[in-house]
Order: C-alpha cells, then structure tokens, then sequence
C-alpha cells in the first residue's frame, strides 16, 4: 500500500520531524505515538490521488437512497468509509468514498446455461444450494472473469450434470432488473448421452416437454426459459427470445410464479 511503502521509507531516511511532507492527521493507518512531538506524520496532508467528490447541485446528502441502490458501507479499494448520493453530472444515487473519491458502480451479474434437449427431453438438475434447495433449473450459473458466455455456460453444465455438451445457438435472454441479473440461456447437445449430479445437484434427469416440473422449478427465469421452449417446439421451431422479467418487489427467488414478463421480443 502506497502509504505504508511512504511509511516506510520516512523511517528509513530519517527519524526527525520531516516538514515537506504531509499526511492528514484523519488517517488512522498509522501507529499510534506515546508523545505527539515524536509523531512525524502530524499535522501534514498528502495531496489526494483522486479528486474530492462532488455532489450534483440538484441533489442533497439528507435526500434518501433508493431502495434498489445495495448500500455499500466501505471502499473496496481503500477501506474508508462511504456515503451514497448522487455524483455531479450523474443522475442516480452511488456509493462514494469520503476518503480518496473513487465511487463504487453496481453492475448487473449475468448468469449463463444450457437448455440441453436429448431424446425429445430436457435435461434438469435439482438444486443441492440455497436458495431454492430441491427444486428443479436448467443447468446455469454466474459467468466468470476471463470467459465467453458460451465458454461459462458449457462450465457450468459440465459443474453441475458432469455433461459435455455441444452449444447450438443462443436461445434466450431475460432481464431481471429487481434483483441485478441477465440470464444467457444457450440450445445445446449432449455430445454422448452421459450425466449425473456434481456438487451443487441432487439429481440430473431428462424431462419429456409434456411432464416438465412446472411447479417444482427454482427460479421464475427457469418457469419463463421453459415455457418458451415448449411453445415454440409445439409451434415448429424454436426461436430467439428477448424479455425482462419484472418480479414483484419483497418477493422470496421461490415465489416462482410473482412476475410478468414485458418487453417480449423475438425472431
């Protein structure tokens, strides 16, 4: 850490009193000194690598946050303590460091899967995890650093139904905006006809269409992946969806059915 490595070499050069530099008496990274006369560190500032936060004119500190907005008490890079409002020529409320400025922007996560057909089936997985523990998705999960859409939903089959599997096209995007979350569902192949639970499932079975756990699925996203499925296998052809899942505020990941989906579009 910068300041420590400061620390450091001020005691490597010198023990006296140093004048020229100055490191505000408000951090409390450095040790405490039985006599402030032998405190180099007193009463000096360092200028600050990033500039000084700024509210927007049009917004006040007493304003109160947005209940969509996570409250994030720390800095992530600093550790100093935050405030949230709404920065100059921003418009909505962020979490902001009172120590070295830098604000924290909260972005959506994006899970990735398979809808794996075999046999006129599909392939499920029931959840070994919270939440939704015993109920029935499709294999899926977060997308990690460092990896395509395509390349985490494969990972995630492969974790959770030990399937290699062969991605055929992109099937399904869903929205979620209550709870921060973009589902990337992938059509998809066993590459041979073998699977069973990994460490986050209890059981992996192939579901004829008309015999789907409908009522026994983990999450709203899995009730909607679903549906559209069967209705476009039932129509002839599956196609390319779009929508945005709208979920009933104070509702629990298992109240499947709390949801309206807007924004339907499709090939």
């Amino acid at each position: 850490m910068m300041v420590k490595a400061l620390q450091f070499q001020l005691y490597r050069w010198s023990w006296k009193p140093l004048t020229s530099i100055s490191i505000s008496s408000s951090l409390s990274l450095f040790p405490q000194f039985p006599n402030n006369n032998h405190n180099p560190f007193l009463n000096a500032a360092v200028t600050p690598r990033f500039a000084p936060f700024r509210a927007s004119s049009s917004s006040s500190s007493s304003a109160a946050v947005p209940a969509n907005v996570r409250s994030i008490k720390f800095c992530q890079w600093c550790g100093g303590s935050t405030k949230h409002d709404i920065p100059d020529g921003e418009e909505k409320f962020r979490a902001i460091c009172t120590v070295c400025g830098r604000i924290a922007y909260q972005n959506p996560k994006m899970v990735v899967g398979c809808l794996i057909e075999h046999d006129n089936k599909v392939l499920l997985c029931k959840r070994n995890i919270q939440p939704s523990h015993g109920l029935w998705t499709l294999p899926a999960g977060y997308l990690e650093i460092g990896e395509s859409a395509v390349e985490g939903a494969i990972r995630e089959t492969r974790e959770e139904a030990n399937a290699d599997v062969e991605v055929i096209s992109p099937f399904a995007q869903l929205d979620i905006p209550l709870i921060g979350q973009t589902y990337m569902i992938f059509l998809a192949k066993l590459k041979k006809p073998d699977f069973s639970p990994g460490p986050e499932s209890s059981e992996c079975q192939l579901f004829p269409l008309d015999d789907l756990p409908f009522n026994s699925l983990s999450f709203s996203s899995m009730v909607v992946t679903l549906s559209l499925y069967v209705e476009d296998i039932k129509a002839g052809k599956p196609k390319f969806h779009y929508g945005t899942i709208m979920k009933r505020p104070g509702t629990s990941p298992s109240d499947i059915n709390a949801y309206t989906l807007d924004y339907h579009m499709h090939t």
